[in-house]
Order: C-alpha cells, then sequence, then structure tokens
C-alpha cells in the first residue's frame, strides 16, 4: 500500500455538489481516497507528494463506448455513410485474429490513457470462426495499459441471407453466442466495487441481431445481474428499416424486446423524438453519445441537451478508431459542447456539463457512480491531472473552460486505483514506440490478406 498526495493543484470534483477549489488536495492511501480539501494537504508521513501546481485535477474520464479492434482500420471507407462504411469493413474484421486485436486494443487503449481515460467500455462484435480467443486478446490489452475495462462481449447473428449486414461467415449461431457470452461473464465479470474488468451483454445491433438474440441476452444479462449494451437510433437509415421491418421506431423496439432500464445503456441515441427521450428517461436507460464518429459518418448530432434535462445518464465514447481515427476522450468533451451548440446555441451545454459527462455521466451508465466519476473520500484513485500552465492554457482563469474549450492539455499524472498509468505525458506501463510498430504491423496483417 502506497501513499499518494497531490497538492497545489485546481480541483474539479464532480460531485453532486460541484464542489471545486482554486488550489488544493487530494490524498491517496492504496487504491482510494482519504482526503479532498482547500489549501495544503495535511502532512502524510512517508507519501509521495505530487507538486500540482499549475494543473487541475479531475476524476479519471470514462469511455463509455469504443471498438478497439477497429484501430487496425483507421484510415479507411473515408467517404462512405454508415451501412456503406460497414459493407465495406466488415470482409475486413472477418479476418481478424487474436493477434491483430491484442495490437489494436493496445493501441486504442495507449490512446485513450494519454487523453485521461481510466476506464473503458469495448463493444466487440466479430468473432471470426478461425480468430482466436478474441476476448482474451482485449483483456490482455488491458491488463498491458493498466485501464479499467467493461468488456462488452458482443455478438450477431443475422448475416446477409438473414436480411442482415455482416457477411453470413462472421455472424454467430444465436444459442453459440449466447452460450460464449455466458462464459465471457464467467471467465472475466468481477462485480466488485473496486474491479479492474467487468462484461456486459451486447448484440450489436437492430440491423445485425435477430429479435430471439436480443430478447435472450436481455434474459441472460438479468440472470447474471451485468449491465446491457447495443446500438441504437444511429442513424435516419436504422429509423427506416425499423419502421419497415417492426412497424415501430428503435426505442420502441427495445422497450418492446426488454432493452430499456437502469441496467441499460445505448451507443449514439441520435434520432430520438421527444417522446422517445421521455421513455429513456422515464426507464432510468443510459446513452452513449459519440460526437467525432457521428460527425465523421455525418449520422446527425444527438439531443444531448434534452437528453439531460431529461435526467438521462449521458456519458461519453470515443467510438471505434476506424470512424474516429483521433481515438482520445478528452477531445470529446470539446467536441460534445460544440456540436450540442450547433444544435440549440450558445447555453445548450457548458463545460462542466461536458466534464460531468466524460466522468460521472460515464460511471453511470457503467453502474460504477458509487466506487468511479468524481473526486470523494472512499472512491477509487482514478484521478487525471491536466497541465494547464503552458502556451496553449496560460491566462485562461478558469480551468475546467481551459480543459474543455481549449487546445488537448498534456496530461502530467493519470492514476487508476492509486496506480501511475501517466506521468509527464508518458506512460508507464509500455513504450508507445513498441506498440504503435505492433498497430502497423497488424494493420498490414490484416488488410494485405
Amino acid at each position: 500500500m502506497t501513499t499518494t498526495v497531490i497538492t497545489g493543484a485546481a480541483l474539479a470534483t464532480v460531485d453532486d455538489a460541484g464542489t471545486e477549489f482554486a488550489a488544493g488536495h487530494v490524498v491517496v492511501d492504496g487504491e482510494r481516497i482519504t482526503a479532498v480539501g482547500a489549501g495544503p494537504a495535511p502532512d502524510v508521513p512517508g507519501a509521495t507528494i505530487v507538486d500540482g501546481r499549475g494543473c487541475l485535477v479531475t476524476p479519471g474520464l470514462v469511455n463509455t463506448h469504443h471498438h478497439l479492434y477497429q484501430w487496425a482500420t483507421r484510415g479507411m471507407s473515408q467517404t462512405c455513410t454508415l451501412f456503406e462504411w460497414l459493407v465495406e469493413l466488415y470482409p475486413i474484421w472477418g479476418r481478424l485474429d487474436a493477434d491483430v486485436t491484442h495490437a489494436a486494443a493496445s493501441g486504442g487503449l495507449a490512446r485513450l490513457a494519454l487523453t485521461g481515460a481510466t476506464t473503458v467500455a469495448d463493444h466487440h462484435y466479430v468473432f471470426p470462426a478461425d480468430g482466436g480467443d478474441q476476448a482474451a486478446a482485449v483483456v490482455s490489452a488491458a491488463d498491458r495499459i493498466g485501464t479499467r475495462l467493461h468488456l462488452v462481449r458482443g455478438s450477431m447473428d443475422r448475416g446477409e441471407s438473414g436480411g442482415g449486414l455482416p457477411p453470413d461467415n462472421i455472424v454467430e449461431d444465436t444459442d453459440a453466442a449466447l452460450a460464449a457470452t455466458e462464459q465471457a461473464i464467467a471467465k472475466y465479470h468481477d462485480p466488485a466495487g473496486n474491479a479492474r474488468i467487468q462484461v456486459a451483454v451486447g448484440p450489436c445491433s437492430p440491423f445485425s441481431v435477430t429479435e430471439r438474440l436480443m430478447t435472450g441476452a436481455a434474459e441472460l444479462a438479468r440472470k447474471l445481474a451485468v449491465r446491457m449494451h447495443t446500438h441504437l437510433a444511429e442513424t435516419v437509415d436504422e429509423d427506416e428499416q425499423c419502421l419497415r421491418e417492426f412497424g415501430c421506431t428503435p426505442v420502441e423496439y427495445a422497450q418492446r424486446l426488454g432493452w430499456l432500464g437502469d441496467d441499460v445503456w445505448l451507443a449514439h441515441a441520435v434520432h430520438l423524438t421527444s417522446s422517445a427521450i421521455t421513455a429513456v428517461a422515464k426507464s432510468g436507460t443510459g446513452t452513449a453519445h459519440c460526437p467525432t464518429s457521428n460527425a465523421r459518418i455525418g449520422v446527425g448530432v444527438a439531443p444531448v441537451a434534452d437528453l439531460l434535462a431529461a435526467g438521462v445518464p449521458v456519458g461519453l465514447g470515443v467510438d471505434g478508431a476506424a470512424s474516429n481515427e483521433s481515438g482520445g476522450l478528452a477531445e470529446e468533451m470539446h467536441q460534445a459542447l460544440l456540436f450540442a451548440r450547433q444544435r440549440g446555441g450558445p447555453t445548450s451545454l457548458s463545460p462542466r456539463q461536458s466534464l460531468w459527462m466524460a466522468t460521472m455521466g460515464g460511471a453511470r451508465c457503467l453502474g460504477r457512480a458509487a466506487d468511479l466519476g468524481s473526486i470523494e473520500p472512499g472512491k477509487l484513485a482514478d484521478l487525471a491531472m491536466w497541465r494547464l500552465d503552458g502556451l496553449t492554457h496560460a491566462g485562461i482563469d478558469d480551468p475546467v473552460a481551459a480543459l474543455v474549450l481549449g487546445a488537448p492539455a498534456p496530461l502530467e499524472l493519470l492514476l487508476v486505483g492509486g496506480r501511475p498509468i501517466v506521468q509527464r505525458n508518458q506512460l508507464t506501463t509500455v513504450d508507445d514506440q513498441v506498440v504503435a510498430r505492433e498497430l502497423a504491423a497488424a494493420h498490414r496483417k490484416l488488410v494485405d490478406r
């Protein structure tokens, strides 16, 4: 057990009261926070002292939606709609093996850590028959980089022959998908508050999954007390397809199949009517807002201000790097604010609301609000310390505004359960150049086959 004291930094705790300190301290004992307050830190014999002057400390950021394997296919399908993009890339993803997935996941998690993410939800739904142990490849990457991981064991059982988008050779048998999901939960899910790995159930989307898999997955998740995640209401095409096939909107379809509830969070939720927002809010369902990815594919802007006003837990997501080549989480705070204001004007979203979505909003989506998402005594010491006294931020009096409105801030320190993962903008767990070479080799292996 080690003790770390951060002192002299500005603090944005993101607690329920929105407590902030212009100069304060955080004391970490082992993996948890033991003290937070204004002014100098108390004397703690034997503690490691971190000088936080010129920095802002926030909770570690929570990424609520990702596809780490897609780091191996960045820069492709540059001018496609979502459906065109999927049709073009599915055959390439069908060649995934465990080594490629591990390299891609390592690269994606490394980038996320360098942009303040301490917890990552990865929705992995491509399981080629000869692709090896895909779940183990992602989990081992999280072990390597040091972030927390919510492995969303995805699935697809509706191929082209069944009216779906994926090629038939990369979809699973329904029963096999459910069995494999149950095995992943048994192997990897840790229900403890300080868990480093948790597992959620995640059929991919209405256009790649049968009703039987959706309902079976919901029943499995609730039997085993794990969370549920899927893509929903991302495009106009999806809305039209749901109306044509099922006679209802995507949210009505989800509700019919048992896919709204306080144990569910939905990716994207771009095209929502006012009645859909009410249904999502009333059920306690969360949403993962992915502004850069939605803009990259041109699907629209999610009604984030309306969702927040209705009380919906909204988190931020980077989404797959094939639809967000940057792959950084901190910049999603900036993008979320800008896109909300393009939709609803300059009062639609504040910098503090963006920070809330990236921290406590994400923790609520993942069911981790008791232990993550804010800086409070008793919570896990997942902390990000941003340097704001350099050229790009000096002179901005409000540190939260500097972080969200300004250029991406250098990350002075990132702690996951009190363990330093990043120091002075460098990963402590891996050599990023080694990870970059592995990622380049994985890309070549995948696309040159």
